[in-house]
C-alpha cells in the first residue's frame, strides 16, 4: 500500500544490526504535529507510517497521532517493544506494528512483554531473526504468551527470506515471513 513514512529520531535501544542507525541520534527537522500533518496531507496516500528510532519516545506522537486518525489517516505505528503500549488510542484506523527484540539485538532483556496483551487481533508483532537461536527465541515467546494478532518473521537486512521461510515450515508455526520490501524495490535509500 502507498504509504507516506514519518521516522522520527531518538532511540532507547542500540540493537546490534540495526539498519537506522542515522535515527538514534538527533539529526532530524523539529516539526510540531500540525506541521507534520501539513506535510503528510501532500502526499496522495491516506497511510502513514510512523516509526523510528522509536517514535513512543516522542511526547508529540499521541497528538500527531489523534490529527492524524481525526484527519482521516489510516495510521501505523512502528515500535520497538520497550515501551507501554496503553496510552495508544483505540482505533480501527490504528495498527501497533510491534517488535520483540530477539537475543541477537543485544536488546531481548528490555522488551516489555506486557504489551502482547495490548496488541488487538488488528495489530502485528514482528521478529527480526539472525539466526535460529532467534528463531527458537521467537517460538518460546509465542509459545508462552497469548498472541492474538498477525506475527511477521523477517530475517535481519531483510532479504534473505529462505532460512527463515524453511525454520517456520518445520516449525509449524502459522506465521508470515516477509522480506524488507522498501529494500528490494529501493535498497538502502533513506527517505526525503
Amino acid at each position: 500500500m502507498p504509504t507516506v513514512f514519518v521516522r522520527t529520531c531518538g532511540c532507547n535501544l542500540q540493537c546490534e544490526w540495526c539498519d537506522t542507525t542515522y535515527a538514534r541520534i538527533e539529526e532530524g527537522i523539529e516539526m510540531s504535529p500540525l506541521d507534520i500533518l501539513e506535510k503528510v496531507s501532500g502526499f496522495e496516500s491516506r497511510f502513514v507510517c510512523l516509526t523510528g528510532g522509536e517514535p513512543l519516545l516522542d511526547k508529540d506522537v499521541y497528538r500527531l497521532i489523534d490529527l492524524l486518525l481525526q484527519n482521516a489517516f489510516h495510521v501505523s505505528i512502528e515500535t520497538n517493544g520497550s515501551i507501554s503500549l496503553e496510552d495508544l488510542p483505540c482505533s480501527d484506523n490504528l495498527l501497533i506494528s510491534m517488535d520483540i527484540k530477539c537475543p541477537s539485538s543485544g536488546m531481548s532483556d528490555r522488551m516489555k512483554l506486557e504489551n502482547l496483551e495490548l496488541l488487538s487481533p488488528a495489530d502485528q508483532l514482528k521478529f527480526v531473526v539472525a539466526d535460529k537461536d532467534d528463531f527458537s527465541f521467537a517460538v518460546k515467546i509465542l509459545k508462552e504468551h497469548r498472541v492474538q494478532c498477525p506475527v511477521i518473521v523477517t530475517p535481519v537486512g531483510g532479504l534473505d527470506i529462505r532460512p527463515v521461510a524453511e525454520w517456520v515450515l518445520k516449525s509449524g508455526l502459522q506465521v508470515r515471513v516477509l522480506p524488507q520490501l522498501q529494500k528490494l524495490i529501493w535498497g538502502q535509500r533513506r527517505g526525503t
